[in-house]
């Protein structure tokens, strides 16, 4: 029988190229989106994957929605930790909310939705919990503190977890992109894109969502059983830690 895996924010972008790989790699897979009905059945009906709508920031409709995923195809085997939002602004002018929003999207988000697979994982003897954090929460970034903040915090999350799930057969592991080609980074101007962002980037472009989405379905194979609290910097030697 195939491993159930659930990908958050997995219907665009970086989660949509995860949900694929991890079906074509043999996962019966389900993708989390917060709020684009639109993007989400499209992909849905592109992909054959079942799409579920609920936000990770909010704890009771993570536990809620992963109920239901498991109803449908079975306890889950893999999760993926890739939703996340930027509230971008220089610190002396954010505010509250955007600070707020980031960091109980980004970080609290991967509480809200390791917690309730957790036990089951433990009680199974196995489980694979991958969290995308980023190039950002290793170096950080100007404009970015909350970001940086969010991300940072889950590499300590990974590593933290990784410790009380190493008996039990789970690994969890984080996976830190740095620029990728989605859609929200080719909507940047192309002279920002050449002469700002591309010159950081030894190999001099832009990553592959397919180049992250490997990454992820290596760490949940058997394969990587003996890799856990471990970040894969996937960045191009943007940043090398």
């Amino acid at each position: 029988m195939a491993r159930v895996a659930l990908v958050t924010g997995g219907s665009r972008g970086i989660g949509a190229a995860i949900s694929k790989a991890l079906k074509d790699a043999g996962y019966s897979v389900a993708a989390s989106y917060a709020g684009n009905d639109e993007a989400a059945n499209a992909f849905k009906g592109e992909t054959g994957i079942p799409v579920y709508k609920w936000s990770v920031a909010e704890y009771d409709a993570c536990e809620a929605g992963i109920k239901q995923v498991e109803a449908d195809l079975g306890p889950i085997d893999v999760l993926v930790n890739n939703a996340g939002i930027t509230r971008d602004g220089m610190f002396h002018k954010m505010t509250p909310d955007q600070w707020s929003a980031v960091i109980n999207t980004n970080l609290s988000g991967l509480f809200n939705m390791t917690r309730p697979v957790w036990e089951g994982m433990r009680e199974r003897g196995f489980g694979r919990i991958v969290n995308i954090s980023s190039v950002n929460g290793q170096k950080g970034q100007m404009g970015q503190v909350n970001y940086s903040a969010s991300k940072a915090g889950d590499i300590g999350f990974t590593r933290a977890l990784a410790q009380e799930g190493a008996r039990k057969g789970i690994t969890v592991n984080a996976i830190c992109p740095g620029y990728i080609g989605t859609e929200m980074v080719r909507a940047v101007p192309e002279e920002v894109l050449n002469k700002a962002i591309l010159p950081q980037i030894p190999v001099g472009r832009l990553g592959e969502p397919e180049e992250i989405a490997r990454c992820v379905v290596f760490l949940a194979s058997d394969d990587a059983s003996f890799i856990t609290g471990s970040t894969i910097s996937a960045n191009g030697g943007q940043y090398m830690a």
